[in-house]
């Protein structure tokens, strides 16, 4: 009896411990993508240009570092706003150039968006409702980002849209495998630090949206 006692409060801690690190982590993804929204529309308001690719590499990567480095820490929170509200901004020249190149250009934004909003809600409920264990797919995912993030630089240094195209459509897929997997790390205990788990599932809804956004240009823009 005292044994099942013992395991039933360890399930029920693990139970408090799992729901409190999915609340924060939704709470924080939740802001930081209105954070990175307000930067994007500031970035467009101010017609920024396009920032060169290796300033966005750059900023990126140092600042993934940055937050990594500072993830057990109160400063860890300062390193996910730092690094969100860079995206944003990067993408606000992203977003005006579409815009402002095709008739249509507003319509396809928030049709992407509104995509992205679908998909991602759909395949975190799906995840946190059957609480399937999706950490197999870590092998897979890590490879595939690196092919596509080489074929993606490949595709930028020697204008090939063909190549840009098929690199949307595999990060599409990617992302949607990384939500997967993200999520499904969070409700098995896989992963325990809401810091790091917003980051890994802004970056999914990120590159979900540019990718999507990418594809509905090409196929559907109307210049």
């Amino acid at each position: 009896m005292a044994e099942q006692m013992r395991v039933a409060s360890i399930s029920r801690e693990q139970t408090l411990a799992t729901n409190k690190l999915i609340r924060n982590t939704y709470t924080l993804l939740s802001i930081t993508l209105l954070f990175s929204a307000a930067m994007a529309a500031f970035a467009m308001t101010a017609n920024i240009p396009p920032l060169n690719i290796f300033i966005v590499l750059g900023g990126y990567f140092g600042l993934l570092f940055l937050t990594n480095a500072l993830r057990n820490s109160i400063w860890g929170l300062a390193g996910v706003f730092a690094l969100t509200g860079f995206m944003g901004f990067t993408l606000g020249p992203i977003l005006n150039l579409y815009i402002q190149a095709l008739a249509n250009g507003s319509q396809l934004v928030m049709m992407a968006l509104g995509g992205t909003g679908v998909i991602f809600l759909g395949l975190s409920g799906y995840a946190l409702s059957t609480r399937k264990d999706f950490s197999f797919m870590r092998g897979f995912l890590f490879a595939g980002i690196l092919v596509a993030f080489i074929a993606a630089l490949a595709a930028y240094f020697f204008s090939m849209p063909g190549l840009a195209l098929a690199v949307s459509a595999m990060f599409m897929l990617l992302m949607c495998g990384l939500i997967l997997y993200q999520t499904s790390e969070m409700v098995n205990g896989g992963e325990t630090n809401y810091i790091m788990a917003t980051i890994t599932l802004y970056v999914a809804i990120y590159n979900l949206f540019t990718s999507l956004l990418h594809l509905l240009m090409a196929f559907f823009g109307e210049d």
